[in-house]
């Protein structure tokens, strides 16, 4: 066959399946209202959704097969899990058939345990020449290093206008993307971390957006609402359905100071974490909010938190902690934070995550040991609650930023610290 009657054929191949989606779609569309047990995108009716599923859609559409092993009219194709079918999925699913993206956004969802590690700094650090090594001293990308280690899931925070700085800037929403594709890409699970701020928002500072400062408390919760979804849109039109979704970022007192001052006006912080959890699930339903606190061990500043965001009507999915001990008392400090979760599992029937741990880079052994604690720890929970734990950027070279505690050596390697991820 030549070029021109090759590239004919393709073109008209596009064609046909365009239409034929089109009215796939529609038909699916009319179906899925029709019955009240739906697994979007099984079409191999393995009880799963994959990407086995989407390679049986091309050889359908390329007349390779002529029907689906679970042709019963009970099936749809909502690929990105948005909840509805649209020219959105029509074009994933293209994509996926020319060969643009290997994974499609949503797959089952999997009880499998979160081990993670928050990567933010990592496309900064490539870009400053820094190379990573694993322990047979081969120059390799971080990540697949991280998945080596049994490390399933990133997290990445997200600035809203953020400057330059090499080390307290980036972050931007399209960073973010880039960096979620990347992780998506390569198989890891998503968690998505708002600050709501243009710089880094902790328990000290939950300093407003510069181009926020002038709102309102009215337009303040417009424009928390308008962010996250502009932001979760985005992410879905690149392939990316997140699993979990901070919004806001070691929230103790609150965020988007001062309107958001949970000592001042509780009610006001509700109201906002209302406005980025209707956000978030306005794109993505699957997607599970956090609600993130620091002093995992403080269970007095937990209820004070959550007896008050409860009683204002906040709507969360995940109760989230981090965790930051020294060698020398991470064996108490894990043990109060074992009772806090159980204690907020029991009070307020939340599912727990572990958002964020570190220790001091330099004690790798007694690191290893509080990484592999805290998996248990949290595995422990009643009803499979414990959703799973974070490292705050392992990747991170030693005094990076003034940041010690990552699992990182200044040559390069990963230290012993991260074999508490293999067990």
């Amino acid at each position: 066959m030549n070029a021109f009657k090759k590239n004919k054929l393709i073109f008209v191949s596009l064609l046909v399946l365009m239409i034929l989606f089109e009215n796939f779609f529609m038909h699916v569309d009319m179906v899925s209202a029709a019955t009240s047990q739906l697994l979007y995108g099984d079409v191999d009716g393995s009880g799963e959704v994959n990407s086995l599923d989407y390679a049986l859609i091309k050889s359908y559409l390329l007349g390779n097969i002529t029907d689906f092993p679970e042709a019963n009219g009970k099936r749809a194709a909502d690929v990105n899990g948005d909840g509805s079918i649209d020219s959105l999925d029509i074009s994933l699913t293209k994509s996926f058939i020319l060969g643009i993206i290997e994974k499609f956004p949503i797959e089952t969802p999997t009880n499998t345990f979160a081990k993670g590690a928050d990567i933010s700094w990592l496309p900064q650090m490539e870009a400053n020449g820094y190379k990573f090594y694993n322990n047979k001293d081969n120059q390799q990308d971080c990540l697949q290093i991280l998945k080596d280690y049994g490390i399933n899931s990133v997290r990445i925070r997200t600035w809203v206008n953020p400057s330059t700085d090499k080390w307290n800037g980036h972050c931007s929403t399209n960073e973010t993307i880039a960096l979620a594709k990347r992780a998506n890409n390569l198989g890891f699970r998503v968690m998505i971390d708002f600050h709501y701020s243009d710089s880094w928002a902790d328990p000290g500072k939950q300093t407003k957006p510069a181009a926020w400062l002038n709102l309102d408390f009215n337009g303040l919760m417009k424009m928390t609402y308008d962010y996250t979804y502009n932001v979760m849109t985005q992410l879905r039109n690149n392939g990316i359905s997140p699993e979990w979704v901070q919004v806001g970022n070691e929230t103790n007192n609150g965020m988007l100071w001062e309107d958001g001052k949970a000592s001042n006006n509780m009610k006001n912080f509700a109201w906002l974490v209302n406005c980025g959890y209707d956000a978030v699930k306005a794109v993505s339903s699957k997607t599970k909010v956090i609600v993130h606190i620091s002093n995992g061990f403080n269970n007095t500043l937990f209820r004070w938190m959550f007896d008050g965001l409860n009683s204002n009507g906040a709507k969360y999915d995940v109760i989230g902690m981090s965790l930051y001990p020294d060698k020398d008392n991470y064996s108490a400090l894990s043990s109060q934070c074992l009772s806090n979760m159980n204690d907020m599992v029991s009070r307020y029937n939340k599912e727990i995550m572990i958002c964020e741990i570190g220790m001091q880079y330099n004690y790798a052994s007694e690191s290893k040991s509080f990484i592999a604690d805290m998996i248990k720890k949290t595995k422990s929970l009643p009803n499979n609650k414990g959703l799973g734990v974070f490292y705050w950027e392992p990747e991170s070279f030693p005094g990076m930023n003034g940041y010690n505690k990552g699992c990182w050596d200044s040559d390069g390697k990963p230290t012993i610290a991260l074999d508490g991820f293999l067990n």
